[in-house]
C-alpha cells in the first residue's frame, strides 16, 4: 500500500516560481514535491505466499502429476511407462544411454555393496577426503584437457558458488541473458557490478567488456565473463571462440558452464570448447554428472592454481559433506565407458541427424540447434499447447517436454527432444509421423475449439 502526490510547500529565498504549483509571494516562492509514503504495516509471509503461488505454482491444480511432476516409471530407457501406458520418451539427458548400461548399474551396486551411502562423513576439507575421489578428479582433469579438477556435490549448487568465489566487489561480471538460472543466481550474489549481453551477441559483449573496463580501471578488479557451451533449450552453441578472440583487446577471464557439452561435443567428448577447438583459451569450465553421466555430482576444472583457491573458497563444498562414495565410484565406471566406447556417442549423434534432418524435411521450425537438444517451435497459446501435449501422450504415446511462455514469447510453443545413443531409428520415424498429426490439428485450430479443461485422473 503506498500514498503518492502530496504537496507540501516550502519557503525559498528570491526566486523565480518553479513547477504549476508554485505561488510567487513577494520575491519568495513555493514549490511543490511529491513524495511516496508507506504506511507502516505487516504481512504475514504464509498469507503472501498463500495468495500468490508464483508464475508455475498458478497453474498447479490443473498441471501437478501431469504436465508438472509427472512419474516415468520403469527402468531408465527410452519407452518407460506413464500413467499406466508405454510411453517413447524424449525428455531424459540420457545423452549416451549410460542410466541403464549393464557395467554401470553394476558399478553402483558394487559401490552401494562395498561402501553404502555414508562413506567418507563429513565435509572433504575435514574428514571426508578419499583416494578415490582424489583419482576421478585427476582423470576428469585428464579427460576434459585441464591441469587440475574439483568435485562437486550438485551441478547447480556449484556454479553458483564457483561465481561467488571467483569474484569479488571490486570485479565485474559481464553474462550472456539466456544463461542456466544456476548461473543468473550466481550473478545475483554478486556484490559488484554486473553487466548482460543479448544471447551470443558478440557485438554487444564487446560494447559491455568497454563498460566493465571503465568500472575496473576505477576499482582495481578484474573481469569475468561467464556464458554456456551448450544451450540447454535452444540447442546453441555459445560463441567461445569469438569471446577467446575478445582476449586479444581486453583483459579478463573466461567461466563456461557446459553441462550439456560434456560428453556429447568434440572428438573425444570433452565439450564444446574441443569441439570449436578453443579449449585454451577458456580458463573455467564447469561439467554435470546430471546429463551424459546419468548420475548426480559435477566438477570444475581450469589451471591448477584456480582449483586449489576453489577447493578452500567454495562454501558450497567447504561446509557440506563429500559426495558419497558410491557416486565416485560410478562416476570412475562411467568415465571409463565414455573413454572407451566412442560408440556411445557415434550412436548419440546417428540418432540427432535422423531427427533433426527428418523434421526438417517434414517442414518443422527446430531453430538454430548445433547440438543434440532438439527444440520443435510451434505456433500456439497456452491452451492449445496443453490440449497438443495431451494428445501427444495419450493418443500417440510420445512424452516430450513442454515449454510455454514465460520461458518462450507468448504465441509460442516449444516441444524440446533430448536424443540419445538407445534411441532408435524406428523411435525417430514413430514420433515425426506423431508430430506431424498434432501440428496439423493445430493449424486447424482443433485444440483451440476443444482446449483441455482437466486431466482425467
Amino acid at each position: 500500500m503506498r500514498i503518492v502526490g502530496l504537496a507540501v510547500p516550502l519557503r525559498f529565498g528570491p526566486a523565480a516560481a518553479i513547477g504549476p504549483a508554485a505561488g510567487r509571494r513577494a520575491g519568495a516562492f513555493q514549490q511543490c514535491f511529491f513524495f511516496t509514503f508507506y504506511p507502516r504495516f505487516s504481512v504475514d509471509i504464509f498469507d503472501r505466499i498463500s495468495a500468490n503461488r508464483g508464475p508455475l505454482g498458478s497453474h498447479s491444480h490443473y498441471a501437478h502429476g501431469y504436465f508438472t511432476f509427472p512419474k516415468l516409471e520403469g527402468q531408465i530407457n527410452p519407452r518407460m511407462m506413464f500413467r499406466g501406458k508405454e510411453v517413447l520418451t524424449w525428455s531424459l539427458n540420457n545423452y549416451l544411454g549410460l542410466a541403464n548400461h549393464p557395467d554401470v548399474r553394476q558399478a553402483d551396486i558394487d559401490g552401494a555393496t562395498d561402501y553404502g551411502m555414508a562413506y567418507p562423513m563429513g565435509a572433504r576439507i575435514m574428514s571426508g577426503n578419499s583416494t578415490l575421489h582424489e583419482q576421478l578428479e585427476n582423470e576428469l582433469g585428464d579427460f576434459v584437457h585441464k591441469p587440475a579438477a574439483l568435485l562437486l556435490n550438485f551441478g547447480y549448487q556449484g556454479v553458483v558458488s564457483i561465481i561467488d568465489a571467483l569474484v569479488s566487489r571490486h570485479d565485474v561480471i559481464v553474462y550472456d541473458a539466456e544463461s542456466h538460472a544456476c548461473i543468473i543466481d550466481g550473478v545475483r550474489l554478486h556484490q559488484g557490478k554486473r553487466f548482460v549481453f543479448p544471447h551470443n551477441n558478440v557485438e554487444n559483449l564487446e560494447k559491455q567488456l568497454v563498460r566493465a573496463k571503465r568500472i575496473t580501471d576505477e576499482t582495481g578488479g578484474g573481469i569475468l565473463v561467464i556464458t554456456e557451451g551448450m544451450f540447454g533449450m535452444s540447442g546453441n552453441l555459445g560463441k567461445l571462440r569469438e569471446i577467446v578472440e575478445l582476449k586479444k583487446k581486453f583483459d579478463f577471464r573466461i567461466f563456461v558452464d557446459d553441462a550439456h557439452g560434456f560428453g556429447t561435443m568434440g572428438p573425444t567428448g570433452a565439450g564444446t570448447a574441443e569441439h570449436l577447438a578453443c579449449e585454451a583459451g577458456v580458463d573455467v569450465i564447469f561439467y554435470t554428472f546430471a546429463k551424459s553421466m546419468a548420475s548426480i555430482g559435477a566438477f570444475v576444472a581450469g589451471p591448477e592454481s584456480v582449483i586449489e583457491y576453489l577447493r578452500y573458497n567454495m562454501r558450497s563444498q567447504i561446509f557440506a559433506k563429500s559426495l558419497p562414495m558410491p557416486l565416485v565410484v560410478g562416476a570412475l565406471k562411467r568415465l571409463e565407458l565414455m573413454r572407451s566406447q566412442p560408440q556411445l556417442r557415434e550412436n548419440l549423434w546417428t540418432i540427432v541427424r535422423a531427427l533433426q534432418s527428418g523434421l526438417r524435411e517434414k517442414g518443422f521450425n527446430i531453430g538454430t540447434t548445433e547440438s543434440p537438444v532438439t527444440p520443435v517451435l510451434l505456433n500456439g497459446e497456452i491452451p492449445d499447447a496443453t490440449a497438443l501435449t495431451f494428445d501427444l501422450r495419450e493418443n500417440h504415446g510420445v512424452f516430450c517436454s513442454i515449454v510455454v511462455y514465460p520461458v518462450v514469447p507468448k504465441g509460442v510453443i516449444m516441444l524440446r527432444l533430448i536424443p540419445t545413443a538407445v534411441h532408435t531409428l524406428a523411435d525417430v520415424a514413430q514420433t515425426i509421423a506423431a508430430f506431424e498429426a498434432v501440428a496439423a490439428k493445430l493449424d486447424k485450430g482443433v485444440y483451440s475449439k476443444t482446449p483441455l479443461t482437466a486431466v482425467p485422473a
